[in-house]
């Protein structure tokens, strides 16, 4: 079991906005440093509400240190293409912990991703900075408890390999927020709301205490994702909005530029319809030319 070494998230600037701090904590590579920092930082946003719209300072372009990776992460899990990642079965206890660091690598990068959401892009209203912030913490809360049950099963984040397809996505679209919108959480962690509920059923299977604690966990991630990729849905409508575009075709056209996954069936529709998808964006799902 991989342990890695403590690291001290650094104390936050005095004069540092909301999103140059998000940049700091995207910077630091330790996981419990990291989970800690993001608590932080939203508890400092939450207890001033009605402070001045520039704590976040949404008009400045910022630029990340280039002697400081980026996201900051262990080095641990090794990466690899995501073919290469070896499967196994949940059905004995090396493949479940596997199951659970699978998860458990999705949410840290989660983590990096919506913190990138509040650092990156300078000119959006107030509340996408708030909206972001509020997703990285409660990434950060969904990583903790995945975290502590790899622990109870003999194993801690880093100890089987994983891919990079989030951050990979994150890299493409860095330069236009509304491909940030549409490609990450309304494609890319969309995919997790169908993705879960198979995944639980496969769980119910095995029927161990640690397959039934991870169930209860993965209900907790459906019930937030589900607010997060709302959250992607509204700002890619009020960008669409602000362009003039039309979002569906829009969405198609970004897809096939960025080479986006193509989206299969099962899909969770309840789950979809409570994060804002339209049911015109429903029913293209099974148009081959929008998947």
């Amino acid at each position: 079991m991989q342990v890695p070494a403590p690291q001290t998230p650094p104390a936050p600037l005095p004069t540092a906005s909301w999103r140059q701090q998000a940049l700091q904590v995207l910077c630091l590579a330790e996981p419990a440093a990291k989970v800690a920092a993001t608590h932080a930082l939203f508890a400092a946003a939450q207890a001033l509400p009605s402070a001045p719209l520039d704590r976040f300072d949404t008009t400045t372009a910022l630029h990340p240190d280039p002697a400081s990776p980026l996201p900051g992460r262990p080095p641990k899990p090794v990466l690899l293409a995501p073919m290469q990642v070896p499967h196994r079965s949940p059905f004995t206890p090396e493949g479940l912990a596997a199951l659970v660091h699978a998860v458990c690598h999705i949410e840290f990068n989660a983590i990096n991703l919506a913190l990138d959401a509040v650092w990156r892009f300078p000119g959006m209203p107030p509340a996408f900075y708030s909206d972001w912030l509020r997703v990285a913490d409660e990434e950060a809360t969904h990583f903790g408890l995945l975290h502590s049950h790899l622990h109870s099963l003999g194993h801690a984040y880093g100890d089987f390999p994983a891919h990079d397809g989030l951050w990979e996505m994150c890299i493409k679209t860095q330069d236009d927020i509304t491909a940030r919108m549409a490609l990450v959480p309304r494609t890319l962690e969309a995919r997790g709301l169908d993705a879960t509920p198979l995944i639980q059923a496969r769980l119910r299977k095995v029927n161990t205490p640690p397959a039934l604690r991870a169930i209860d966990i993965l209900d907790v991630i459906l019930r937030d994702e589900i607010g997060h990729v709302a959250v992607g849905n509204r700002w890619y409508g009020w960008l669409c909005a602000q362009q003039g575009l039309e979002p569906l075709a829009h969405y198609r056209a970004l897809a096939r530029q960025h080479n986006a996954p193509r989206l299969k069936p099962p899909f969770n529709d309840a789950a979809r319809r409570a994060a804002g998808f339209t049911p015109e964006e429903l029913d293209a799902l099974a148009n081959p030319e929008m998947v």
